[in-house]
């Protein structure tokens, strides 16, 4: 037995395991099929170890080997070992890994893992079990250069801008159903909701946004340095948020109808801004062509005749009225999208996907991708890439993509087959919680969980969120200092006071830093630039305040815009992280020439931050200079600092 404990005996420097990718240090642990490993392992030399050793199995494999470090050399402090490992000779597909280290002292054998598999240093395992995830790709994933560079603008269509004076350009009118109802105050009309979430709501409200509207404000979306719009469902639907698929052929009439998009790709391609559609190809509305429930379509459709061409596209326990549906809401039946018809129609090579990528698209956003198989995402990235390589595919993932399991799966999102990123939830959540909380070690956790499992291409184009239209406004989250209610009731009379609303202004500004230079896109809900506030769907999807934005906010997106449009290692460098304690948060972003580094602070006290030599502030708030090379730091203050290394 151990004559101590081993907690007692280890600290957190008391063994580092770095790892090089063909010869280049890196935060990433993700690696293809075709490179090489070497694991570099740093060993206080006073704890008297030895035999350390290297455990790796496959997932759901067993031990594949276990393999000795050899001994390198010594400092003052540590010896250092290495081992090289050829992923040729152990994976001969795309897969997950997990691997430990043991060592020995005495005549005990001790186990080490990472909770976060990136900082380098290990922790005491008592049982053994914990292990490092490693994920293997394949050797030809890439991912499109012109959307990791990119800034993404997430629009609710109805929302957005109605587009009168471009529809009188095009001399266009824009029908209405006539079982849709207008609601014509575009400022402060209520939209339909229920007492509370998932009671049932008609959403059959409209505000009038179009994708002319849309077309109308690219010049606004410019001043932002949008790069990419993300546009919610555009295709033909009873309610207005359109995730209720009516006809996948149809650009809905209410929203411009095909000319539109038509009209939109245009005028975006003009002036190099692409279009992302979101792609929902889980489900369709039970008011379809083809489930076709009240007859709207027709007298075809799976739920009107039993000998339908859409029968089987659907699961029917019980004809007609008992069927599998998403998350059990009736007016979304869920499609088999394992039956090759379906595949071939949403997926195939003359199917959807590929004919709005032909119109013009660059991409889509996959909603509820957990839900989607492998084979028919694997059929859809062949697809997407073979009609467009540059295209983009996102998948609408809220955990870590790597290790995510799903119905009893584990997912194989990144292995190189399936998706080029995913909506970055855990940054999110991660990114509220420091600048709520001032928890720097839960950001630096998630940061760390995230970035050192996924592919250096994949992390460069995940979909960086600070929310959507399925969660509370990030300006409510952030200035609310009090319990947001749920209660439908309650929330259409919740508003933020002047106090609440200053200090959710300065929390978003350090929030957003977090969001625009941290690797990946960008994604800005519609409105948040603006100061939109509100809570849950559908509080969350209020009209965009044309005319009464809240200026200093909207300048504030512009210069991220402007730094992150004009700084490529944002988009590329390499990151690390140098300090995540008392509420202060600060990384590198670095490459041949030079680096950036950003600090934020969410501690409850100033903090100082030492500057490099040759160091620029590019951008600060609430910051103020000490001495030579030093900052001070308030409560809620960020400093984007760039040292240049060809600067004189």
């Amino acid at each position: 037995m151990l004559a101590l404990n081993p907690k007692d005996i280890f600290n957190e420097e008391s063994i580092l395991l770095k790892n090089k990718i063909n010869g280049k240090y890196t935060f990433s642990k993700a690696c293809s099929l075709n490179d090489n490993i070497c694991f570099e392992l740093c060993v206080e030399r006073q704890l008297g170890v030895y035999l350390p050793k290297f455990f790796l199995r496959g997932d759901g494999t067993g031990f594949l080997f276990c393999e000795d470090f050899r001994y390198i050399c010594s400092d003052e402090t540590y010896d250092i070992y290495e081992l090289y490992i050829d992923i040729k000779s152990i994976c001969k597909e795309p897969g997950l890994l997990f691997y430990k280290i043991s060592f020995s002292i005495g005549d005990n054998t001790i186990y080490f893992i990472s909770r976060n598999n990136v900082s380098g240093r290990l922790t005491y395992s008592p049982d053994g079990l914990g292990e490092f995830k490693m994920l293997v790709y394949d050797g030809s994933f890439r991912t499109p250069l012109w959307f990791r560079e990119s800034i993404m603008y997430h629009i609710f269509v109805d929302r957005f801008c109605k587009g009168d004076a471009i529809k009188e350009k095009y001399k266009k009118e824009i029908p209405i159903r006539r079982d849709a109802e207008i609601n014509d105050d575009w400022y402060e009309g209520i939209p339909q909701y229920g007492k509370k979430q998932g009671d049932f709501c008609k959403n059959n409200m409209f505000f009038g946004g179009t994708l002319y509207g849309v077309c109308e404000k690219l010049d606004y979306l410019e001043s932002l340095g949008i790069g990419t719009i993300y546009l919610s469902p555009v295709f033909e639907a009873y309610s207005n948020h359109k995730y209720d698929t009516g006809d996948y052929e149809k650009v809905d009439l209410m929203f411009g109808g095909d000319e539109a998009l038509d009209v939109l790709i245009s005028e975006c391609k003009k002036r190099n801004i692409h279009i992302i559609l979101d792609g929902v190809f889980n489900h369709t509305g039970d008011d379809s062509v083809y489930f076709n429930k009240y007859g709207r379509y027709g007298e075809d459709g799976a739920y009107r005749k039993y000998d339908s061409v859409y029968h089987d596209w659907y699961f029917f326990t019980e004809y007609p009225d008992h069927y599998e549906s998403w998350w059990g809401i009736t007016i979304l039946p869920k499609l088999n999208t394992s039956n090759p018809k379906v595949e071939d129609f949403l997926a195939g090579e003359n199917g959807i996907a590929a004919k709005y990528l032909k119109r013009g698209i660059s991409g889509y956003r996959l909603d509820v991708a957990d839900e989607l198989p492998e084979k028919f995402l694997e059929r859809l990235r062949k697809t997407v890439k073979g009609e467009d390589p540059e295209a983009v595919i996102i998948g609408e993932v809220w955990e870590n993509a790597a290790d995510k399991c799903a119905y009893g799966r584990r997912r194989k999102y990144f292995q190189g087959k399936q998706l080029d990123g995913v909506m970055n939830y855990p940054l999110k959540d991660g990114i509220i919680s420091f600048i709520n909380k001032g928890d720097s070690n839960k950001l630096w956790d998630v940061v760390c969980d995230i970035y050192s499992s996924y592919p250096t291409q994949a992390s460069e184009a995940l979909m960086n969120i600070l929310g959507t239209h399925d969660t509370e406004r990030i300006m409510t989250v952030l200035a609310a200092e009090r319990e947001i209610p749920k209660d439908g009731d309650e929330l259409v009379h919740f508003l933020l006071n002047n106090s609440e609303y200053e200090i959710g202004k300065i929390k978003l500004k350090c929030a957003s830093v977090l969001q625009y230079t941290l690797p990946g896109v960008p994604s800005v809900f519609y409105g948040d630039e603006a100061g939109v506030s509100g809570g849950r769907d559908p509080f969350c999807r209020k009209t965009y305040p044309w005319g009464r934005e809240d200026k200093e906010i909207l300048s504030h997106y512009r210069k991220l815009g402007r730094i992150r449009r004009s700084e490529k290692l944002l988009c590329h460098g390499d990151l690390d992280i140098i300090c995540h304690k008392n509420g202060l948060f600060a990384f590198t972003r670095s490459g041949e020439e030079g680096s950036i580094t950003v600090a934020v602070n969410s501690g409850t006290e100033c903090t100082l931050m030492p500057l490099p030599e040759k160091a620029k502030i590019i951008y600060d708030m609430r910051c103020s200079h000490s001495e030579k090379n030093t900052i001070i730091m308030e409560r809620f203050s960020f400093a984007i600092i760039k040292d240049d290394k060809n600067q004189a």
